[in-house]
């Protein structure tokens, strides 16, 4: 089976992910990423994803092991679900671009 249709969640503040969805065509591959402010919409967004079709989604870093748990356990582990994740190289420009709020 090929790869057709995957999404990514990405989270940014005010995001709304009935809004903030955009859609990426290649004639061989559909993929949606989906905007949330807060990490408690990705279930949801998630749900949604999988009954529109994707085949996997992955999630940005932001969510971390508990909302990755929390997504693949509202859809029942339908699809596989990745996330982004940061090597402790990565730790120091991390800081500097979250605590610049």
């Amino acid at each position: 089976m090929a790869l057709t249709h995957w999404a990514f969640i990405y989270a940014a503040d005010g995001c709304d992910p009935e809004r903030d969805v955009s859609i990426t065509e290649t004639g061989t591959c559909r993929t949606v990423l989906v905007g949330v402010g807060r990490p408690e919409q990705s279930p949801a967004v998630a749900a949604r994803l999988v009954a529109d079709g994707v085949q996997l989604i992955e999630l940005c870093g932001a969510f971390g092991p508990v909302w990755t748990a929390r997504v693949i356990e509202k859809i029942g582990g339908a699809v596989p679900v990745g996330a982004v994740g940061y090597g402790p190289e990565a730790t120091h420009g991390l800081h500097a671009i979250f605590t610049s709020r």
